[in-house]
């Protein structure tokens, strides 16, 4: 007994050892260290650095003893319970937020009229802002969008104020701050209804909202001349993007009660609905907007601008022509064709009209004076092929620029750069050398 004692507490004893049998013990005892040596073999140790070396190992309870992992031998070998489940520890993290609560009627401390005791139910409530003040948010907003023209930021800064039941604010407000604004304007407030229909209101406050400009109308003329063609246009538009329906405007004309100029917006609405394929065409009500539109576009419509001048002569009309073309950086090309014009009429009364069109420009700072001096200096380079289809051209180019310099001034490049003669000249002409006389004298 004594040796199975001493066999069992030393597991470390090497492997060479040979174990101490007494006489009387017999084949058991020796079958039994056989036993130990084979199971020491199984929980040898090597050092990498050393070399193999039989290290004694840990007896199994005392290797086991403060391991968390499972004692069933499954699982992943983490810690039980999240390494939560230990004697005298916390629990793990955010267990307490799980606890339910139970107030006990018998605590000293409890209160009958707390509000954990379960006789008090709590709901939602929806604070509904003011008219005024949603209006009074929705205005930034608006004139942010006209910027930088991102309909999706726009109905995120919209829903952090508007309510379902106020949403026929937004779009009235957006309406009545387009009527003030450039035709660009009113087509990217065409765009932000039809972006936010459905999303921000419904087709139900969208058509609320247009009763009720309806029914401002006049007031809004008075600040907006033309609002209600404005007006009936948005109306027109929206029916066309399917955020009204068309019932709207037959139940708006069958009304009694409207006022003339809601009852001129309505009727102007209907005639653009029933055009022949007057949907399609409605998509291009405002017109496309400054430099999204083709140069070859740009160029016809400002010839015909000034066409149309000249045989109107309404210097305020070709003014806001020029205005609504919304072209600043291309108003070199307006310069030029103007120019162009003037030596292609040869006609005194044209190159007058022309010449005050563009002292016009000048003086209301439409045209920059860079843009009037890149015009009048493309049109010199050009000259060596304008004389080919104009023979005089040289002769009334310089009239015209004379005119021009009496109206205002010209820049300083444009007269050093002006030409001296465009071909050979001889005296039997009639000028006598008059136009080289007449170029010194331009430029001095």
């Amino acid at each position: 007994m004594d040796v199975d004692r001493s066999d069992s507490e030393n597991v470390a004893a090497e492997e060479n050892a040979k174990p101490v049998v007494h006489e009387g013990a017999g084949d058991a005892a020796t079958s039994h260290s056989e036993r130990l040596r084979r199971k020491n073999k199984k929980f040898a140790r090597s050092n990498s650095k050393e070399g193999v070396t039989n290290v004694a190992p840990l007896p199994k309870y005392r290797s086991w003893k403060n391991s968390r992992r499972p004692r069933n031998g499954h699982g992943r070998g983490l810690p039980k319970k999240g390494g939560a489940g230990g004697k005298g520890v916390w629990g793990a993290p955010g267990s307490e937020l799980l606890e339910e609560f139970v107030e006990d009627a018998n605590d000293p401390n409890y209160d009958s009229e707390a509000v954990t005791n379960g006789d008090v139910e709590f709901k939602q409530v929806i604070v509904e802002a003011e008219p005024e003040e949603i209006v009074r948010k929705s205005e930034p907003v608006i004139l942010e969008y006209f910027e930088h023209g991102d309909t999706n930021a726009a109905a995120e800064d919209f829903l952090e104020f508007v309510t379902a039941k106020r949403s026929h604010l937004v779009c009235e407000t957006i309406v009545e701050i387009a009527l003030d604004h450039k035709p660009s304007h009113c087509e990217m407030a065409s765009v932000l209804i039809s972006d936010l229909y459905g999303r921000v209101f419904s087709a139900k406050d969208i058509g609320y909202a247009f009763e009720r400009l309806l029914e401002k109308l006049p007031d809004l003329v008075l600040d907006t001349p033309d609002a209600a063609v404005l007006l009936s246009n948005f109306i027109a538009r929206c029916v066309a993007d399917d955020c009204l329906p068309p019932r709207f405007v037959q139940s708006q004309a069958q009304a009694t009660d409207l006022n003339a100029p809601a009852r001129q917006a309505i009727h102007r609405a209907e005639t653009l609905l029933s055009m022949k394929q007057g949907l399609v065409r409605l998509d291009n009500i405002w017109g496309v907007g400054g430099g999204i539109r083709p140069v070859k576009s740009l160029i016809r419509q400002i010839q015909l601008l000034l066409k149309e001048y000249l045989t109107s002569g309404d210097l305020a009309e070709a003014m806001r022509c020029v205005r609504e073309l919304e072209v600043p950086h291309f108003h070199h090309e307006l310069v030029y064709e103007t120019v162009l014009l003037a030596l292609e009429s040869i006609n005194s009364s044209a190159e007058e009209s022309l010449a005050t069109f563009l002292a016009e420009l000048r003086r209301s700072v439409v045209v920059s004076p860079d843009q009037m001096d890149r015009g009048f200096l493309r049109v010199l380079e050009d000259m060596s092929d304008i004389v080919l289809d104009v023979p005089l051209a040289y002769i009334v180019l310089d009239r015209f620029m004379e005119l021009c310099q009496h109206k205002f001034r010209l820049g300083d490049a444009v007269l050093q750069r002006m030409p001296t003669r465009g071909r050979k000249r001889y005296v039997s002409e009639g000028d006598g050398g008059a136009i080289k006389d007449h170029a010194l004298k331009l430029r001095e």
